[in-house]
């Protein structure tokens, strides 16, 4: 087992030392190797943070209580709080922190869907797009301009006076201009692409754009398929059109390479958390 890791860490360093750009695509499977798998399973955190949510409604996992069908908005808005007050709490943990160890002095850029914030607790703003929402924004449910809101200050309160699942009335956040309640600003049927959602998009593609001549590494974390067409599936295109480009996908469960991508990609069925911190060994200890 060492002796494969050791083999894949190679791999992923020879790449990163090869490439004159990195990008980085991450999902999920990014916060689960960091330990964080409360959105699909009853782990330790879930029962932390809803525990008593679980009780009450049965769900196990965070992202069946944001389709559960509460009778209230007080009682929807707790769960909301709690889960953003979760997110923005959690420490980004080492898998983060060996993907920025490996990253460092390099010219990269990193797209995720996660909207988790773990990304920008340790990586510079202008170098991440969360291009399917970030739990940090509120916006009109409707919505009927384009604003957001910082939701720190009004989650926290929120959090603060949650009694039998529920928040008071007062605390349920409503937009300043036509009244209806506010919404987190991620991936959902009323997800706001405005302004905001544009900008990090540009983002990313200013940094593909400068680099799409050179040697470029499109370096896949943790993304699965329930939606391979916001990172994987232009990560392969790109791989397979652009001369220089290779391509790394590490994933223990769904470490996909098409067979157009044969000699130009790997791809790693393994641990993510473990080929990070192999490969931070390793190039601490080539130092040495």
């Amino acid at each position: 087992m060492n002796r494969e890791y050791d083999r894949k860490a190679d791999i992923l360093l020879e790449q990163i030392e090869r490439a004159d750009a990195v990008c980085v695509g991450a999902a999920a499977g990014m916060s689960v190797a960091t330990g964080y798998d409360m959105a699909y399973h009853s782990d330790k955190h879930f029962k932390k943070y809803f525990g008593e949510f679980e009780k009450k409604y049965g769900f196990q996992g965070s992202f069946n209580g944001y389709y559960y069908p509460y009778p209230t908005s007080e009682e929807r808005w707790a769960f909301l709080a709690t889960s953003i007050h979760a997110n923005l709490e959690l420490p980004d943990g080492p898998a983060y922190e060996n993907l920025f160890e490996l990253l460092k002095g390099k010219n990269y850029f990193v797209v995720t869907t996660n909207q988790d914030t773990l990304f920008s607790r340790r990586f510079p703003e202008e170098r991440v797009s969360t291009i399917q929402g970030d739990f940090r924004w509120l916006q009109c449910v409707r919505p009927c301009h384009d604003e957001l809101f910082e939701s720190k200050s009004m989650i926290e309160e929120m959090y603060a006076n949650i009694k039998d699942c529920r928040i008071p009335t007062e605390l349920i956040p409503h937009c300043p201009k036509c009244g209806r309640e506010l919404e987190p600003w991620v991936r959902g049927y009323t997800f706001l692409q405005g302004r905001k959602y544009k900008e990090e998009y540009e983002k990313w593609n200013h940094f593909l754009m400068e680099n799409k001549h050179k040697k470029i590494l499109f370096l896949e974390l943790g993304v699965g398929r329930m939606t391979p067409m916001f990172i994987q599936q232009p990560f392969w295109n790109m791989t397979y059109s652009l001369p220089q480009a290779y391509y790394i996908t590490i994933n223990p469960k769904d470490a996909l390479l098409p067979d157009e991508l044969e000699g130009k990609g790997t791809a790693i069925k393994e641990d993510i958390a473990v080929v990070l911190q192999r490969a931070v060994e390793k190039t601490a200890g080539s130092r040495l």
